[in-house]
């Protein structure tokens, strides 16, 4: 008689982290297969994806799921709990956001309604856990974040459609004048609205709506521009990296070979008439007949 196979044993796998992007309190990635959260309360909004799976959840005594292609948005200060509700667990991402991302009138729409069916504001959600996995995309996940807070209060006040900001040449010009001149320190969305007396979703709106990009790929774009002229210059890909306002190496590399198609290393390496086959870098000329 054949020997029973052990059953497959619970899966608990987390990563957690603080970035440092000014209302996300807390990063937090899971894969539960069995475990179940009691009913608890946390004092920041929940704002959860789910990858793989579904959990259900109670939340003011009533009951909820989060099929992968739903957004769960749930308040501050009310009771949930959480569970699997397939037999392979869950896969899912979690962002805590200040109680002020949102702000605490919103409350009541989102425990009527926490279940969020927005394909672009799922995809957006991803892009922004995407961000904030990488050090040094602070602003792109800032920009991110406050497009997604912008949605949010559209669907918890009754508005799906979200209106856009009219045009803004003027503002959008005097952001690009700061990100210019803020190439390797950088800047945050939040003192960049500060500083030129705009809100960030406006911000974000107007220079979109005038160069067709946002302002954080403007700044990278930016920053590879003076990285390429760096590396031709002979400067080591490290020091060009951080030259060039990146984090680091690894930084560059990911945002250069993804707009240019190679790694730093590999820019500039081989020019026109020059080959590494010869000491000095010229191809011989191949040998006449004997």
């Amino acid at each position: 008689m054949a020997a029973s196979r052990p059953a497959p044993q619970p899966t608990a796998d987390v990563a957690a982290w603080r970035p440092g992007v000014r209302g996300v309190v807390e990063v937090f990635h899971a894969h539960f297969t069995e475990y179940a959260y009691p009913m608890h309360v946390h004092d920041a909004w929940t704002l959860l994806i789910v990858d793989d799976g579904a959990v259900r959840y109670d939340l003011d005594r009533h009951e909820h799921g989060t099929p992968h292609d739903t957004v769960s948005l749930l308040p501050p200060h009310v009771p949930h709990n959480g569970s699997p509700a397939t037999p392979d667990g869950f896969r899912k991402r979690v962002l805590y956001l200040d109680a002020s991302v949102l702000g605490e009138e919103l409350i009541g729409p989102a425990v009527d309604g926490p279940d969020l069916r927005d394909p672009l504001l799922r995809r957006r959600v991803g892009q922004l856990h995407a961000a904030l996995a990488r050090p040094g995309d602070e602003f792109e996940a800032g920009s991110r974040l406050t497009l997604i807070g912008e949605r949010l209060r559209g669907h918890l006040r009754g508005t799906d459609r979200v209106r856009a900001d009219r045009r803004d040449p003027v503002l959008a010009r005097r952001l690009r004048e700061l990100l210019d001149g803020r190439l390797v320190e950088g800047v945050t969305l939040d003192e960049a609205a500060g500083l030129l007396q705009a809100h960030p979703a406006h911000l974000v709106r107007a220079f979109s709506g005038a160069y067709g990009i946002a302002p954080h790929q403007y700044l990278t774009a930016r920053r590879i521009d003076r990285a390429r002229r760096l590396l031709l210059d002979g400067c080591p890909a490290g020091e060009a990296a951080v030259a060039a306002g990146f984090y680091d190496q690894a930084h560059l590399t990911r945002h250069f070979r993804k707009l240019v198609g190679v790694t730093p290393g590999r820019y500039g390496a081989r020019r026109p008439g020059r080959d590494s086959s010869g000491p000095d870098g010229v191809r011989p000329a191949p040998a006449g007949p004997a």
